[in-house]
């Protein structure tokens, strides 16, 4: 009877320790300003072109835009897919990522 119980504890944590856990990528401090020059593909796109501020500065690159997309946006789907670029940062609302022009 013991050795049933023993198994069966065995087999419940085996099987919890294969759940999944998202890992939270965001923030919780308030969005920091960020300068939005145009959509980044097209004046409607959710991906916007982001411009120089004491926030952005560590991240500028003369050889690729930097871009915040919404976090979760179809957009940024998008340009994740398009471009295989991977994600640089996150705020609480935005992610970004630096898109080489090369």
């Amino acid at each position: 009877m013991i050795m049933l119980y023993i198994g069966t504890i065995a087999s419940v944590l085996a099987v919890a320790g294969c759940a999944e856990t998202t890992p939270e990528v965001a923030t919780s401090e308030s969005d920091p300003e960020l300068i939005f020059v145009r959509g980044y593909r097209s004046a409607a796109d959710d991906c916007r072109l982001v411009g120089e501020s004491a926030f952005t500065l560590d991240f500028l690159d003369d050889a690729a835009d930097l871009v915040a997309c919404s976090t979760g946006s179809t957009d940024m789907d998008e340009l994740m897919a398009q471009t295989g670029v991977p994600i640089l940062t996150q705020t609480n609302s935005y992610t970004l990522f630096s898109v080489p022009r090369r």
